[in-house]
């Protein structure tokens, strides 16, 4: 995932991701929200194509009321996500 859209996902500037990126003694603190995407993404990864996921993330989202699916992790309401995950992965309609 780019530098910037996951900035935006875990909710630090791209300056800290790049400090983390040199010195990896400062790494723990965005262990917990990079596991987060991480799972995030294994599980979107069986529901959408990887070489898809970085357009997705960016583009407008009926499910999501129009909002991007960026905007939504931003919002606090990444268990949206989740739930759509889940139901594509049961064959649930959605």
């Amino acid at each position: 995932m780019a530098r910037p859209i996951f900035s935006r996902v875990v909710n630090v500037s791209e300056r800290t991701i790049a400090k983390v990126e040199a010195d990896s003694q400062t790494a723990t603190k965005l262990q917990r929200p990079y596991n987060e995407v991480y799972r995030l993404l294994e599980a979107l990864d069986d529901v959408i194509d990887a070489n898809s996921l970085g357009s997705w993330f960016q583009s407008p989202n009926e499910a999501f009321e129009g909002l991007k699916p960026l905007e939504v992790i931003e919002r606090g309401e990444i268990d949206r996500l989740w739930t759509m995950v889940f139901e594509l992965q049961s064959g649930m309609p959605g």
